[in-house]
């Protein structure tokens, strides 16, 4: 579970990021799952969309993927939530909780 700190900085950092997943008719998948995990393998903060085509709710979405990969919901703004789970070797460097 991340602190609110943590969140800030995660949140600082993914402005910046382009949507790598985007979710539209095809709803969750295994396949979406899986690319999402490779994702987080490789970058471990992602932001993902929700186009307007899509019938979930950005709530429910950003939490059933984050517990289908173990990750993390660092941030839900508008039809975009940014998902973070820790690599192997970190790269991002979090704020240490109090």
């Amino acid at each position: 579970m991340l602190t609110g700190k943590q969140k800030r900085h995660l949140r600082a950092l993914g402005h910046k990021l382009k949507p790598l997943i985007q979710i539209g008719k095809k709803e969750i998948e295994p396949a979406l799952i899986t690319e999402l995990n490779t994702s987080l393998d490789h970058h471990e903060l992602i932001k993902v969309k929700l186009l307007e085509s899509s019938t979930l709710d950005k709530h429910e979405a950003s939490v059933a993927l984050a517990e289908a990969c173990q990750a993390d919901v660092a941030q839900v703004l508008g039809k975009t939530f940014l998902l973070y789970r820790a690599a192997k070797t970190p790269v991002i460097v979090l704020p240490k909780a109090a």
